[in-house]
């Protein structure tokens, strides 16, 4: 059985770290869970990473249930949550809750959607009906790069109070965690003291719950944006193009494919052949 709602809450009540891991197909997604991350999140970041969109704004319901029906496949242990994507959620709560109901068809437990205290009674309602919910709040990509941009948020006292208040909202409305993203670290630990669900960071210090980062950039595969709280655990961007370099030199000298990389007839069965073409 692969893990619950209730047992990611837990986590934080016996003090336990949480580790989460963006990912969006079946191959890497095989390797997070073997490897024993708790939560595999299916971000709507798939349009920037795996769709080379500029940002999360086209990114499409299709698409969204594509990529979780692709993890949902190779998960085995980890917990699944997967990201109502722009225009998904805002205009109804009746979208809200098909378009969170298509993604637990698609084979997540739980759906993720940003936004504060606004978002509370819409939170309410998908929860209500039966679909656990993940918060989203400080940096919401969504929406907060149309009109901030790629800002910290909480380094005002205002702005803190909102963070905190919105927090509060989030569990009330009955969300099983939330993520902090880019939220001061100061702050990012106020509110996971302040609250009795866990919190996940995206470059929030070390204080939150658990963190969370996409596995492209912890493997260091997606060079187009490098996000100082991106830990690189390995480079493979560069062995990626090395590799290919070396077997496009390979092709072009005839060192590949090797005897060990193709198959061989039987030597009576091509003697026989060659006899019938030559009649």
């Amino acid at each position: 059985m692969h893990k619950s709602v209730q047992d990611i809450i837990k986590m934080k009540k016996e003090k336990k770290k949480i580790s989460v891991i963006t990912s969006y197909d079946y191959t890497l997604a095989s390797l997070c869970d073997k490897a024993g991350i708790d939560v595999l999140l299916v971000g709507d970041s798939a349009g920037m990473v795996m769709l080379g969109y500029e940002n999360t704004i086209p990114v499409t319901m299709d698409q969204m249930c594509m990529f979780t029906e692709a993890v949902s496949r190779a998960r085995k242990n980890a917990l699944l949550v997967s990201d109502l994507p722009f225009m998904s959620y805002q205009s109804s709560i009746e979208d809200a809750i098909n378009n969170s109901g298509r993604l637990i068809k698609a084979g997540a437990d739980a759906v993720k959607l940003e936004g504060g205290s606004i978002m509370a009674e819409t939170i309410s309602t998908i929860v209500d009906v039966g679909i656990p919910v993940m918060g989203h709040i400080g940096l919401q990509p969504q929406t907060t790069m149309l009109s901030q941009g790629y800002k910290v948020q909480g380094k005002t006292i205002d702005s803190a109070m909102k963070l905190i208040q919105d927090a509060k909202e989030l569990e009330e409305a009955g969300v099983f965690s939330i993520a902090l993203e880019m939220v001061s670290h100061q702050v990012a630990q106020i509110i996971s003291e302040s609250v009795s669900i866990p919190t996940i960071g995206i470059g929030s210090g070390v204080n939150c719950d658990g963190q969370v980062l996409v596995v492209q950039d912890l493997l260091g595969m997606y060079d187009k944006i490098k996000p100082k709280f991106a830990k690189r655990y390995m480079n493979l961007s560069e062995d990626i193009v090395n590799s290919l370099e070396n077997y496009k030199k390979d092709i072009e000298t005839g060192v590949f494919p090797s005897e060990d990389n193709w198959f061989s007839m039987d030597d009576d069965e091509l003697k026989k052949l060659r006899e019938h073409i030559e009649k």
